[in-house]
């Protein structure tokens, strides 16, 4: 099992999550990050750091956001991996918890 990134996720990008991660299975992109299903352990210590609540266990997936499954694992063998922490975006707090974001993702 793997945990997977959301919707939520893109356009707030914080990655307050990254810096817990022990195996740094978190790939950066434009507007959003990901969760490399190869390297996550599912040791749990990501989920509970993202402020929006965007990261869950594939298990726990709702069934609108099955994509974004196959999506990590796509975008992951391209993006860069990110250790650490970053700013947010300027605007992050304005894209929180507004649905249906697939369609801003910069890939």
């Amino acid at each position: 099992m793997t945990y997977v990134v959301l919707d939520n996720c893109i356009r707030c990008k914080y990655t307050d999550c990254v810096e817990v991660c022990p195996v740094d299975c978190f790939h950066e992109g434009a507007n959003f990050l990901v969760i490399d299903p190869d390297e996550c352990i599912d040791c749990t210590l990501c989920e509970p750091e993202c402020p929006v609540g965007a990261i869950v266990s594939e298990d726990d997936v709702p069934p609108d956001q099955v994509g974004f499954i196959e999506l990590n694992a796509e975008l992951s063998r391209d993006w860069p991996i990110i250790t650490e922490k970053k700013d947010p975006p300027p605007d992050a707090e304005e894209w929180e918890g507004k649905e249906n974001k697939l369609q801003y993702l910069e890939r």
